[in-house]
C-alpha cells in the first residue's frame, strides 16, 4: 500500500515524513523522529497540556493560530499546516520569544516539566490577541491557559506573564512569506492507511468505500484510545479537511453547524446568539482540546458525559446525516441507541448539526458539576430551557449528561413544566420528575445518590436564578473579588 507523505511547515521550511502510521501522534512523531524533546507528555489525554503545540492555518486569507494537545493528536491531521514547537520561538542569536522572556521575569517556572506547555499557550495567545493590538486581561489569561496544568507555581506568576508579554519587544511571524508557503501546500492525493479529503463528495465516496474505515475529526476523545487503549488504526478518515463541513452558516430560524468546526468557534457561534453560555462554553475544556476538538465528533462520539448533547437536546437541535445515497434529518436525541452506539449506518457520517435560533421569551441556563472547576469531565450536566408567557411554561427542554447510558431528554421533566405556571412548586414537581426519570450509576466522579441528588437541586437553582436571585455559584465569583 502507497504511503501518504506528512507535510508541514516549521521554522519557515517544509517538513516531509514518509512511512508515518495512520495511528501515530503527533507527539511521537516531535519526540521520536524529529527529536523535539522540549515537547513534553505528561497525562496522554489532553488534560495537562504539557504537549501544548500551536498549529497556523489559513481561514478567510488570514492566518489562524491554534494551540492544541500533540499528545492526543493523530500526526497526519496537521498535513498542510504550519507548526511550531517551544524550541521554535528563540530568535537565532538566542533571544528569547516574549512568551518566553515574561515567563523568566515573572518567575513563571519551578520544576520545569509544564513550562513548554505554557509557553506555548502563551504564543498562542500572543499572535492571537497582542499581535492584533487586543490586551490580555488576567480574565482572558485564565481563560486561555485552563488547559495548562501546574503543581509548583500557583499560577500567578504564569498569569502574570501573560499580561507581561505586550511590554516586552515585539517579535512577528512572517505572514506573508508563511501563507504563501502554506498555499504551496497542495492536499495530497489520499494514499496508504490516511484519508483527508477536501470535499463533501469525496469524504462520502470514501465513506462508501472504506465502512471499515475508523472516521474521525479532533480525536480528543479517539486519540485516548490510541494513547490509553493502545489501539491500532488500520484505516483512517478525517473530516476535518472538509470545506463544506467547516462552515457555521445562518439561517431563518435556525444555524446549522458543519461537523469539523473546532468546539470553540462552535460554542462561539452558540453564544453568540445566547452569551449566557459562554462560562459554560469554556468549561467544556481547555482551550487547546476545545481548539482541536469538533462539535460534529463530539455528538457521533456520543459519550454520556459529553456537555454538548445535553445543551443541543434541550435547545432542541437536530443533526443530519449523509451519504454517498443521500441524507436524513432527525432529533439529537433520536441519534443514540445505547452506550457509545447510534443509528448510523456503515456508509454514513454525521455532517451538520441544526440548532433554533433563540426566542424572544426563552430563559436558558446551562449547569456543570465536576470536581475541578476547569478542564475536568462532568459528573452532572443539567441544561434547562424554558420559554415563559405571561408566567406560565410555554416550551419546555431540558437535557441531562452523566445520569444515563446516554446523553438523554428529560421527558418527564419536560411534561411536569409545560402549560403550568412558572412556581416554586412547578420547579420542585419538576425536581422530583427527573430523579424519578434517571437511575445514575456511582463511579470515580460521584456516586449515584449524589448525581440524583444534584438534578433536583440545579433545578432548584434555576427557580432561583430566573427569580433574578445571584451570586449562587462558583460562576459568579470573579478574580478581583478573591484577590481582594
Amino acid at each position: 500500500m502507497e504511503s501518504k507523505t506528512l507535510r508541514f511547515i516549521r521554522r519557515g521550511e517544509l517538513v516531509a515524513l514518509d512511512n508515518v502510521p495512520p495511528a501515530r501522534t503527533l507527539l511521537e512523531v516531535l519526540r521520536e523522529d524529529l527529536a523535539c524533546t522540549g515537547t513534553k507528555e505528561g497525562c496522554g489525554e489532553g488534560d495537562c497540556g504539557a504537549c501544548t503545540v500551536v498549529l497556523g492555518e489559513v481561514e478567510g486569507g488570514a492566518l489562524r493560530y491554534r494551540a492544541i494537545n500533540s499528545c492526543i493528536r493523530l500526526a497526519h491531521s496537521v498535513d498542510g499546516m504550519a507548526l511550531w514547537t517551544v524550541e521554535d520561538l528563540a530568535a537565532g542569536d538566542g533571544t528569547l520569544h516574549p512568551a518566553q522572556e515574561a515567563m523568566v521575569r515573572s518567575h513563571g517556572s519551578q520544576c520545569g516539566f509544564c513550562t513548554p506547555g505554557f509557553v506555548m499557550s502563551l504564543f498562542g495567545m500572543y499572535q492571537n490577541h497582542v499581535c492584533k493590538g487586543e490586551a490580555v486581561t488576567r480574565e482572558l489569561a485564565q481563560e486561555e491557559l485552563s488547559g495548562n496544568l501546574c503543581r509548583c507555581t500557583g499560577y500567578r506568576p504564569i498569569l502574570e506573564a501573560a499580561q507581561e508579554m505586550a511590554k516586552l519587544p515585539a517579535v512577528r511571524v512572517n505572514e506573508k512569506a508563511l501563507r504563501a508557503q502554506l498555499a504551496a501546500l497542495r492536499p495530497a492525493p489520499d494514499a496508504g492507511g490516511y484519508m483527508r479529503p477536501a470535499s463533501l463528495a469525496s469524504l462520502l465516496a470514501l465513506r462508501a468505500a472504506h465502512p471499515q474505515a475508523q472516521v474521525v475529526a479532533g480525536c480528543t476523545d479517539a486519540g485516548l484510545w490510541v494513547t490509553k487503549m493502545h489501539m491500532e488504526f488500520a484505516q483512517v478518515l478525517d473530516v476535518t479537511a472538509v470545506e463544506e463541513l467547516r462552515r457555521v452558516e445562518r439561517f431563518a430560524n435556525h444555524i446549522a453547524i458543519g461537523a469539523a468546526v473546532t468546539l470553540e468557534d462552535a460554542y462561539g457561534a452558540l453564544a453568540a446568539d445566547r452569551p449566557q453560555l459562554k462560562t459554560f462554553a469554556n468549561r467544556f475544556a481547555g482551550l487547546p482540546v476545545r481548539n482541536s476538538g469538533t462539535l460534529g465528533g463530539n455528538v457521533a462520539n456520543g459519550s454520556p458525559i459529553g456537555d454538548s448533547m445535553p445543551l443541543l437536546i434541550a435547545l432542541g437541535s437536530s443533526i443530519v446525516l449523509m451519504s454517498a445515497r443521500g441524507h436524513r434529518e432527525m432529533p439529537l436525541e433520536d441519534f443514540y441507541t445505547g452506550y457509545r452506539k447510534n443509528v448510523l449506518a456503515p456508509d454514513e457520517v454525521l455532517a451538520w448539526i441544526k440548532v433554533p435560533l433563540p426566542r424572544q421569551d426563552e430563559f436558558l441556563r446551562a449547569y456543570k458539576i465536576s470536581k475541578r472547576y476547569d478542564d475536568d469531565i462532568s459528573a452532572v450536566c443539567l441544561v434547562v430551557n424554558l420559554a415563559l408567557q405571561d408566567g406560565v411554561v410555554a416550551q419546555a427542554g431540558i437535557g441531562a449528561g452523566g445520569v444515563a447510558a446516554t446523553p438523554v431528554r428529560a421527558v418527564q421533566a419536560e411534561a411536569a413544566l409545560r402549560g403550568k405556571r412558572w412556581t416554586a412548586d412547578a420547579a420542585q414537581a419538576a425536581a422530583a420528575s427527573l430523579r424519578a426519570q434517571f437511575q445514575p450509576i456511582s463511579d470515580m466522579r460521584a456516586s449515584a445518590a449524589y448525581r440524583s441528588e444534584v438534578l433536583g437541586n440545579l433545578m432548584q437553582r434555576f427557580w432561583l436564578e430566573s427569580q433574578g436571585v445571584q451570586g449562587i455559584n462558583l460562576e459568579s465569583i470573579t478574580i478581583s473579588e478573591v484577590s481582594a
